[in-house]
């Protein structure tokens, strides 16, 4: 017979393994602004060789960053790239035997699955809370005015300090990048979804920075219903359902409206949010883009320049 003591005995356990398994990997971020200390945050090694993913809020415009292990441990990091737009952003540091954390697949998360996070609140060095998803793509507007989508929110607690922690499965996969509390409501947080920091985080290794199209649509990710796309052949079964558009926007000028799903960006199939962004980085801004659109029952070709953010 399986009784609450035993559930609950499982659930901590599970708690207790994930969190000892990723803690060695997170670290707090101490910034300096000309020779004088900065705020804090939270961060995570995420390859062998030193590279630490955080939220671009922690260390945009830092003179200097210094990150701490948990052991207490200390280096001097370099910034590699930051991306006010998704509020990520990657360091490195040089050091010996540094444990990776395993990365996830934030495209598989269910409503209701337990989540954890990790970070240092406060100071607090690797404080770990736990919660559920409350919801998923979410849109979430940035510090650079530009709208997050794919959003992950939680009600595992976060305080300042807990920016650019990991927010992790009960398995210890990381599955999102924990970003953003609302102040003064209680158990509403948001994480960036993996999958979108994973594309961001190699855009910035190799360029130091995300170039992108803009087109000023927020939009979520949702299925296709299998009648439209037996009907018009479509080589996917979701899509990205156009929340809103921004006023005078490129999606606006092209004729774009609120339902709408985006299926297609010329040749290329849209199937997600994630999709969307890494096409538009190949963009370059002014280009003419045939944009493909179900509305209603109909499938719409529309003519789309996106600009430069």
């Amino acid at each position: 017979m399986v009784t609450n003591v035993s559930l609950l005995d499982t659930y901590s356990e599970a708690v207790i393994a994930a969190a000892e398994r990723v803690s060695p990997s997170v670290v707090k971020i101490e910034v300096h602004n000309q020779g004088k200390r900065g705020g804090s945050g939270s961060g995570f090694v995420f390859t062998p060789d030193g590279f630490i993913l955080t939220n671009s809020h922690v260390v945009h415009g830092a003179s200097g960053i210094d990150v701490v292990f948990s052991d207490g441990q200390q280096f001097r990091a370099d910034p590699v790239g930051d991306d006010p737009d998704t509020d990520l952003a990657v360091v490195r540091i040089t050091a010996s035997n540094l444990v990776p954390v395993a990365l996830g697949d934030s495209q598989s998360l269910r409503v209701g699955q337990v989540v954890i996070a990790i970070g240092n609140p406060y100071g607090f060095q690797a404080t770990v809370t736990a919660g559920v998803i409350s919801a998923i793509g979410r849109s979430l507007r940035s510090q650079s005015g530009r709208l997050i989508d794919n959003v992950i929110q939680t009600d595992a607690a976060l305080n300042p300090g807990n920016s650019g922690g990991p927010l992790i499965t009960s398995s210890g996969e990381v599955i999102g990048v924990n970003t953003a509390i609302i102040l003064p409501a209680q158990g509403i947080c948001f994480a960036t979804a993996i999958n979108t920091a994973k594309f961001v985080a190699g855009r910035l290794i190799k360029d130091g920075k995300i170039r992108r199209g803009y087109i000023g649509v927020a939009g979520q990710n949702a299925p296709v219903h299998r009648m439209l796309v037996r009907a018009h052949q479509l080589p996917m079964n979701t899509a990205v359902f156009v929340v809103s558009l921004e006023r005078n926007s490129p999606a606006e000028h092209a004729g774009l409206k609120e339902g709408d799903f985006i299926v297609g960006l010329d040749s290329h199939a849209v199937p997600n949010i994630d999709a969307l962004h890494r096409l538009l980085t190949d963009y370059t801004p002014g280009t003419e883009i045939t944009i493909t659109v179900l509305r209603g029952t109909e499938k719409l070709m529309l003519q789309l320049f996106p600009t430069a953010l």
